[in-house]
């Protein structure tokens, strides 16, 4: 690996803005979906609780213009000693039904550079960087592959760890609980 080169969760954020330059709208699967159903400040207003799997809820919406329904695993997560520190976890098909992206929405006021790290039951799976903000926040995302999905699946605990300075990362807890399920009523 290059110095200063950034690689997201086993490399999938440089696949997603590969796919993204090729013309496949891996990233933007229906920008409505994380402002308005599935962003931090509209959850409660709109995007539909259709289901609850453990820790996770199966909210559903038709974003203006989207030809059906879609669906996302949301998670909503705050630092245990900074309720101010806020994630919105969201699992979604992409835009052309081939995969599967895990966005993060993080607030204003991280450290953009550092990006968003993830740990996964102690093992250390990588970095993503953010590929925007908004006014709802920050957001990273990367296209989940078929060993990101089994850790998620097995796994009993997630942590996303943030950073307000270089030197000081916030370790976030993501519970696990319910995820496969869940999952499987993505497909």
């Amino acid at each position: 690996m290059r110095k200063g080169r950034r690689v997201g969760f086993r490399g999938m954020a440089q696949l997603a803005r590969g796919l993204v330059a090729r013309g496949v709208a891996v990233g933007l699967l229906a920008a409505g979906i994380l402002l308005a159903g599935f962003g931090p400040e509209g959850a409660a207003a709109q995007g539909m609780v259709r289901n609850t799997f453990g820790d996770w809820q199966l909210r559903c919406e038709t974003p203006a213009g989207a030809k059906a329904e879609q669906c996302a695993l949301v998670q909503y997560l705050a630092a245990e000693d900074r309720p101010n520190l806020t994630l919105v976890v969201i699992v979604l098909k992409t835009a052309d039904n081939r995969g599967y992206l895990l966005r993060v929405v993080a607030p204003l006021g991280v450290l953009l550079p550092s990006g968003l790290g993830l740990k996964i039951d102690k093992t250390d799976v990588g970095r993503a960087g953010f590929v925007r903000c908004l006014t709802t926040g920050c957001v990273a995302e990367v296209v989940m592959d078929d060993g990101l999905i089994k850790q998620f699946s097995g796994g009993a605990q997630a942590t996303f760890i943030v950073f307000q300075t270089p030197e000081e990362g916030v370790g976030i807890p993501l519970s696990m609980k319910g995820f496969a399920q869940g999952f499987d009523s993505l497909k």
